[in-house]
């Protein structure tokens, strides 16, 4: 099912359901947007979101690891993992138009001259060899010259000019191929970046591959997710409707022949991007709330990947449980990134279930180009304990037959020890032979409940007996 309607996936409704939470720390002092911001978010990654209230240099106030954990992420949308991995894959097949609407609280500030954007955005200097500032959480939202579909993807976007922005476009994706189409026809691409649009929005943008094919519109699928239909307002200097409840929105177009060096910039990998010719985006309008928040990631930092990681396992369960039905659950580990690692979580009843475990595995390279390693385990290990899975591992998995090489096969390019991407996967069999459960049964101990006050502190019990 979708987001319950009663859950308001707008940004500020998010934070406030995060503060109620105790999952925001607040910076006391004079935060620096040039180093400083983005070091603390990386020191402090994967714990509670951070809020800077006090910008150097800027008005508005500056949150940061928004969603760079599993805490954070069932406080944000007020649901526990496992409802927001659901709810993506309902989401993907249950869009809802948006709805148009004639004012927005994005409209409440509107610059169309004068534009600065180095002194209205907190944009970050994240680390020392970076090529410059830039906006890392914008949302960019674009109509396909062709089909008319709205598109909404995340790229980075390096501050070059009072109002120009290098425009980080990879190829294979679905703005790109639309700013070539755009070029083909001899014009420039029109294009909003949204920061701090609803949380919807923000998962629905992290969604790319066969599970977000180039014919649905993303705006709709974000409706999906949000349990009711997105908001939307014409844009006040391009053709295009854009998200109402943002914080920011920077109307712009990227142009058809203009480029700029880009780079270098820390990437998810852990590496920094090199330097290379970028599209340039230059911003014709400048919207915002009177009082906005800006929402920053670090390039290499937990939200980054986060925000693929239920995507990620809600379109891997949506293939494996309709391929090979023994499949339970699925996890995209930490240490890979959520996005190079899977464990796979199957339950065996018989002879005839042996071998699917393996049909599962292949499934799942197949389902995620990016995949390079799966191991599949039986439903008594608790795929979200890496002890546990390591265990199965010591146990259940025989080297010499359970571990299954493929050669080379595609994944992702920024992998620096494959070869452009082509790399060998690996698969590895930890489930017990169909028919031994009950030899590699673990010993149980009589159930008990812990209760408060039940144990004290030891110190003084201790003195008695020593």
């Amino acid at each position: 099912m979708a987001i319950s309607n009663t859950v308001d996936t707008g940004f500020r409704p998010a934070l406030a359901r995060l503060a109620a939470d105790g999952r925001i720390r607040v910076f006391t002092g004079e935060a620096d947007p040039h180093l400083e911001i983005a070091a603390l978010m990386k020191k402090l990654d994967g714990q509670e979101t951070l809020l800077f209230p006090k910008v150097r240099g800027h008005d508005a106030a500056v949150v940061g690891n928004l969603l760079s954990s599993r805490e954070n992420c069932e406080s944000a949308f007020a649901r526990d993992f496992r409802g927001i991995r659901e709810s993506i894959s309902q989401a993907l097949g249950s869009p809802m138009a948006p709805k148009v609407v004639e004012r927005a609280p994005v409209h409440e500030v509107v610059e169309t001259s004068g534009i600065d954007l180095g002194k209205t955005l907190p944009a970050l200097f994240h680390a020392p060899k970076d090529g410059g500032r830039y906006v890392t959480s914008g949302i960019l939202v674009a109509q396909d010259p062709e089909t008319g579909i709205y598109n909404a993807s995340y790229h980075r976007l390096q501050l070059i000019g009072p109002d120009t922005f290098a425009v980080k476009l990879d190829f294979g994706r679905h703005l790109r191929l639309a700013f070539e189409r755009a070029q083909k026809q001899g014009r420039n691409l029109p294009v909003a970046i949204c920061i701090g649009a609803d949380l919807a929005l923000h998962f629905t943008a992290a969604t790319m591959g066969s599970q977000m094919p180039e014919n649905l519109d993303e705006l709709a699928v974000a409706g999906g997710l949000a349990g009711r239909p997105l908001s939307v307002v014409k844009a006040k200097t391009i053709d295009l409707m854009v998200p109402a409840e943002c914080e920011y929105v920077l109307e712009g177009e990227i142009s058809a022949s203009d480029v700029h060096m880009e780079g270098p910039f820390g990437e998810f990998v852990g590496f920094a991007a090199p330097p290379a010719d970028a599209p340039v985006l230059k911003v014709k309008a400048l919207t915002r709330r009177a009082r906005p928040i800006y929402h920053a990631i670090n390039g290499f930092g937990r939200e980054t990947i986060m925000l693929r990681k239920y995507v990620l396992e809600a379109s891997l369960l949506k293939v494996l449980r309709a391929a090979v039905p023994i499949v339970t659950d699925a996890e995209m580990t930490a240490g890979g990134l959520h996005r190079f690692h899977a464990i796979l979580q199957v339950n065996k009843q018989g002879a005839h279930h042996e071998g699917l475990q393996r049909n599962a595995m292949l499934a799942a390279f197949g389902a995620l180009k990016d995949l390079d390693m799966v191991i599949v385990v039986d439903d008594d290990i608790d795929i979200r304990d890496p002890a546990d899975v390591e265990y199965a591992l010591a146990t259940r998995m025989e080297a010499s037959s359970d571990v299954i090489v493929i050669p080379e096969a595609r994944g992702h390019e920024y992998v620096r020890i494959s070869r452009n991407g082509v790399r060998a996967k690996l698969g590895i069999d930890a489930t017990v032979p169909a028919g031994e459960k009950a030899r590699f049964s673990r010993v149980s101990f009589a159930p008990v409940e812990v209760t408060a006050g039940m144990f004290a502190e030891g110190g003084e019990a201790m003195k008695g007996l020593l």
